[in-house]
C-alpha cells in the first residue's frame, strides 16, 4: 500500500488509521471486496491507496490549492481495491472528488451501522457489547499466537495462519471494542481510561507490524482490558 509522492504521501500514522478505516473492504461501496486474500495457502492484499484530489497539480481530480501535505491528509485519502483505484483515475470526468468522497462517507456509515455502535446508560450493556470480541480474540492468540509450538517450525504454516488470524479478525475486532468503548466512555471508572489507551496503542503497533512490516518492539495487549467494564 506504499505511495511514494513525497508529502504528499500519508505517514505510517495516517495509512494505519486508513485500513481501520477500510474494515478491510475496498472503500467503493458497489465493490466492497475484500483486500486481504488468501491463495494456495499465501496471503496478499490487493489493497491501494488513492487519492480524491490527486498528489500533483497534473493528475485525476488535480486542485492546485491544495498544499502537499494536504493531500497527503486522511481525508484525501481512500483504499480500493486496484481495479476500482484504476477505474476512478482512468476517468476522473466520472469518478469525480464529491463522487469518490461520497464513497468514503457511504463505506463508513455501512462500517457503523455493521459495528452497531450503541451508547448505553449501563456499565454491564457496555460490557456485553465488547465481550465477545475479547473472548474471540483470546481464543485465536491462545490457538494461533507466535507462542504455539508449531509457531517454532517456519515450514509449518502456522506464520501465515497467524497473520490471517489477525488480519481477518483480531485487528477488525479491536477496532470494534474501540469504537463501542469509545462511544461509552461515560461509564468508565478509576484506571479504565488509561487502560483504553493502552489498548489503542496495542492496536496501533499490531497494526504497525502485519500491516507494514515494522519489526520494532510492540506494546502487548493490556491484561486490564479482559475485564474493562466489569463489575
Amino acid at each position: 500500500m506504499a505511495c511514494s509522492r513525497g508529502a504528499a504521501s500519508p505517514d505510517a500514522h495516517t495509512q494505519r488509521r486508513l485500513f481501520a478505516a477500510s474494515g478491510g473492504y475496498c472503500q467503493n461501496p458497489e465493490c466492497a471486496r475484500e483486500l486481504f486474500v488468501e491463495y494456495d495457502k499465501k496471503f496478499f492484499h490487493v489493497a491501494e491507496m488513492a487519492h480524491v484530489f490527486a498528489a500533483n497539480d497534473f493528475g485525476p481530480r488535480a486542485n492546485a490549492e491544495l498544499s502537499a501535505e494536504d493531500r497527503g491528509a486522511f481525508e484525501n485519502l481512500i483504499l480500493l481495491c486496484s481495479l476500482c483505484h484504476t477505474k476512478i483515475d482512468k476517468v476522473p470526468e466520472v469518478y469525480t472528488d464529491r463522487v469518490v468522497s461520497g464513497w468514503k462517507r457511504v463505506h463508513a456509515e455501512k462500517l457503523r451501522s455493521l459495528f452497531g455502535v450503541t451508547v448505553f446508560a449501563k456499565r454491564a450493556d457496555a460490557r456485553a457489547a465488547i465481550e465477545g470480541l475479547l473472548r474471540e480474540n483470546h481464543y485465536i492468540f491462545e490457538e494461533y499466537g507466535p507462542q504455539i509450538e508449531a509457531a517454532q517450525n517456519p515450514e509449518s504454516g502456522a506464520a501465515e495462519r497467524w497473520r490471517r488470524k489477525v488480519l481477518e479478525k483480531i485487528i477488525p475486532n479491536n477496532m470494534r471494542v474501540l469504537a463501542q468503548v469509545d462511544a461509552n466512555r461515560h461509564l468508565l471508572g478509576g484506571d479504565e481510561a488509561d487502560t483504553v489507551e493502552k489498548f489503542r496503542q496495542h492496536v496501533d503497533d499490531l497494526q504497525a507490524r502485519h500491516l507494514h512490516g515494522y519489526q520494532e518492539g510492540a506494546t502487548r495487549f493490556p491484561a486490564e482490558m479482559a475485564e474493562l467494564l466489569r463489575d
